[in-house]
């Protein structure tokens, strides 16, 4: 223990992908290992297959698309709902630079759009007020694993006749009123990335219930090339997610539900351990969120100045470790920003968003509020 009586923050440990039951048949390294001793097979794609059958499964739609990352995911999605030059999409700008990219690579314009004062979902009258003649799509962003008002949106979206992507790379397993997030508008994204509920390394996929927009994308993430030959007959891209990532995607969506489980307590012991810290309040949560982050509000002096100051301390954070902003502020979007979307800044501004994966401990959660709390009590002092 350190002369200040806490203990000191544990290192985090590796990735060990034998440490627990990963799949009905066995381990990821059992299923890597048949794999691989199959390869190198270049038309193989059998485990993606699966994967996108077991995902279709567990979130109760028609089709999941799997693809080689979650910007591919949002690319994809925009690309087949014929989002393109000309074309505006509304977006929160409480929202990551990944949410942003597609849009830009799709030609289209990104409409930053404010939040409400929890961060909660996209301002509905700051949404009126930015429909346009030239408006397309809406893609909500759930960051940290939060929604808005779903069916609301849903209803706003059929009223002025516009599509809804679900940016739910951060929302696996959030389902507030009981149904889950990115099966709520014509296609959900989601991220198999590190730190991701579901993770694989790298990777993403669609949801949806619309065969078209299936078929599309299935197209695209391929070249769009016919199978058993022929010509494309548009351009497409390399999306497809290799098939060893589909392997570890599908031992650790067998495990679903105690990786969820486990973040949820997670983010829960972190925000207990904070109450009685001065400055600190625990951010409002909804009985279905997934637990992506421990979500602190803090009310304390510079507190982004605050957040930077905790990664170098080895909390690892949205705000310090990641540089989080309101999109809208970020010079690389600079053309598309009109009027700051302030509350989305205050929210960014003034949440401590604390970093969680499957493999920290109760012991190193303990250390990170021992940490937030030793600094805070001095951070006036700064």
């Amino acid at each position: 223990m350190a002369a200040d009586g806490l203990r000191p923050i544990p290192e985090r440990g590796g990735t060990d992908m034998t440490a627990g039951p990963l799949t009905a048949g066995g381990s990821a390294v059992e299923g890597l290992s048949r794999l691989l001793a199959q390869m190198p097979r270049p038309a193989g794609a059998e485990y993606v297959a699966a994967l996108e059958d077991e995902l279709a499964a567990r979130f109760e739609v028609r089709h999941a698309v799997a693809v080689s990352s979650g910007t591919a995911a949002l690319h994809t999605a925009l690309l087949c709902l014929g989002v393109g030059p000309g074309d505006e999409v509304l977006m929160p700008a409480l929202s990551v630079v990944m949410s942003v990219a597609p849009i830009v690579s799709a030609g289209a314009r990104p409409v930053f759009v404010d939040c409400d004062r929890h961060g909660r979902g996209l301002d509905l009258d700051d949404l009126a007020a930015k429909v346009t003649g030239t408006t397309k799509a809406i893609m909500p962003v759930h960051l940290w694993g939060r929604q808005g008002d779903p069916a609301r949106l849903a209803h706003f979206a059929a009223a002025h006749g516009l599509v809804v992507i679900e940016d739910a790379c951060q929302a696996q397993g959030s389902n507030p009123g009981g149904r889950a997030a990115g099966t709520n508008g014509d296609v959900g994204c989601f991220s198999l990335k590190d730190g991701k509920i579901v993770w694989c390394g790298e990777g993403g996929y669609l949801l949806t219930d619309r065969d078209d927009i299936a078929g599309r994308a299935r197209a695209l993430r391929a070249h769009h090339l016919p199978p058993y030959g022929g010509q494309p007959e548009t351009v497409g891209y390399n999306y497809r997610l290799a098939e060893p990532l589909a392997v570890i995607a599908r031992a650790n969506l067998a495990r679903f539900d105690d990786l969820l489980d486990h973040r949820r307590r997670q983010a829960r012991q972190l925000a207990d351990l904070l109450t009685a810290t001065p400055g600190m309040t625990a951010a409002t949560t909804a009985a279905g969120d997934n637990g992506y982050s421990a979500l602190i509000w803090l009310d304390l002096d510079r507190p982004r100045a605050f957040c930077e100051h905790l990664a170098r301390l080895g909390v690892p954070n949205s705000v310090g470790t990641f540089g989080l902003m309101a999109a809208d502020q970020r010079p690389a979007f600079a053309r598309y920003a009109g009027a700051p979307c302030q509350q989305a800044a205050t929210v960014i501004d003034r949440t401590l968003a604390v970093v969680l994966t499957d493999h920290d401990t109760e012991e190193r959660i303990n250390g990170y509020a021992q940490t937030i709390s030793r600094e805070a009590s001095t951070w006036a002092t700064h």
